[in-house]
């Protein structure tokens, strides 16, 4: 119940702040994620997550809330919200658009708020391909900075995309990098959805996991998704 009421107040912050602006595009779904290589905490673990994304008149918003259950019968929330505000419809060949980039990190005991600039790298071939610069406003350590990318690539019938979070060292903690990834396929249209339901991988290797020096996680999961 937990993940659907921390869901429910992500969409409804999202929903009350664009309620008189135009939405261009948008996308919800449903993941189930099942691994056996976790670090810090038991290394089994079935994750579901709910995600959200659309494109405004304003800029564009991304969130998502993770429930982990554990083999070893811990349960862990987490959450992330980030909107990116237009400041600038400035174009050339490699570059499109400006935004204010945001992003609040909400987990079990702690909120790490970001804030910084984004952009999207026009790079051929790639969906999309995001960048964002961020300086972390952290709860419980001395603040720092990040730099996030984000692309999804069509590959044939395969879809590739994923998320690389680099986080500056800060004195308490060392420098971390998330590097995760999904290989997935739409089984969607076999089974004449009207939706897509995707079946596939997911790979996360996170070098020195939440700053912890030497603790690097390899891990394998495997993927169902289906989008609303």
């Amino acid at each position: 119940m937990k993940l659907f009421a921390v869901a429910a107040f992500a969409l409804t912050t999202i929903t009350s702040f664009t309620s008189t602006a135009e939405t261009l595009w948008s996308d919800t779904s449903a993941t189930l994620l099942q691994g056996n290589h976790y670090e810090v905490g038991d290394n089994k673990r079935t994750v579901f997550t709910f995600e959200h994304v659309a494109g405004y008149s304003w800029g564009d918003s991304f969130l998502f809330v993770d429930r982990l259950h554990s083999s070893n019968g811990d349960k862990e929330t987490y959450a992330e919200i980030s909107p990116r505000f237009q400041i600038s419809s400035y174009k050339n060949d490699f570059i499109e658009n400006i935004y204010i980039a945001t992003t609040a990190e909400i987990g079990d005991g702690f909120t790490h708020y970001l804030v910084g600039l984004g952009t999207k790298f026009k790079i051929p071939n790639f969906t999309y391909f995001n960048f964002n610069i961020y300086h972390r406003n952290n709860d419980s350590a001395r603040n720092n900075q990040q730099i996030t990318l984000s692309w999804e690539l069509p590959i044939g019938p395969l879809i590739y995309d994923g998320f690389l979070d680099h986080v500056i060292a800060n004195g308490d903690d060392t420098s971390n990098t998330n590097f995760t990834s999904q290989l997935k396929y739409n089984i969607g249209e076999h089974l004449n959805l009207k939706t897509k339901l995707f079946v596939g991988v997911e790979y996360a290797y996170w070098l020195n996991k939440f700053g912890i020096d030497g603790v690097d996680e390899k891990n394998l999961n495997l993927l169902v998704k289906y989008h609303f």
